[in-house]
């Protein structure tokens, strides 16, 4: 009995020996560098941007004039025109925080009435994001708070950048109800 209990503690003192041997000879990781604002920044709408142009892609073409009639629906947007809503909110913000004009053809809050397919929609909603991704990249520690023209008044470019998220959650919180009313399961949803 002993015997074992004295080969048990040779060999537990082996293997915490064996283990700090190792750990002395590893380099510690090197330190990763700091991320930027901009990179911050352009990460978060990447995610919303993911998230967002998911779900408007999982609603096959024929569901999007897709509008809830049953329930406390009344005077919603259809299901394309939450889509265009979202990418001319996009452009009137990120332009805003570039400091430029957006586009000609806007529209008006429900974008281009010229848009009907889509593809053509989700090609406005990625174009929107290629934007924002600019302007992401423009946004630093000397301008991030400095009072810059928003398209509802005074802000700032991180005010500009927060509202962003904001309004794209908002809406594909709805559009999760549109896709699941029609049978399908939001990507970001699916296991």
């Amino acid at each position: 009995m002993i015997t074992r209990l004295l080969l048990v503690w040779s060999l537990a003192a082996m293997m915490v020996s064996f283990a700090a041997a190792q750990s002395s000879t590893q380099q510690p990781p090197a330190a990763q560098p700091a991320l930027t604002i901009s990179q911050v920044l352009d990460r978060a709408l990447s995610g919303t941007e993911w998230q967002f142009t998911g779900i408007a892609d999982a609603m096959p073409e024929d569901k999007y004039s897709f509008v809830p009639t049953s329930g406390e629906f009344k005077g919603v947007r259809t299901f394309a025109e939450q889509v265009k809503h979202v990418a001319f909110l996009n452009y009137r913000l990120f332009s805003a925080i570039l400091g430029e004009a957006p586009p000609a053809d806007m529209g008006g809050e429900n974008g281009p009435a010229s848009l009907k397919t889509k593809a053509e929609i989700m090609k406005y909603l990625r174009d929107s994001f290629v934007l924002g991704h600019r302007a992401m990249a423009s946004i630093n520690a000397e301008n991030l708070v400095a009072p810059i023209k928003g398209p509802f008044g005074p802000a700032t470019r991180l005010a500009l950048a927060n509202l962003v998220s904001a309004h794209c959650g908002d809406h594909y919180g709805q559009l999760v109800v549109y896709l699941r009313m029609n049978g399908i399961i939001p990507p970001a949803s699916r296991r």
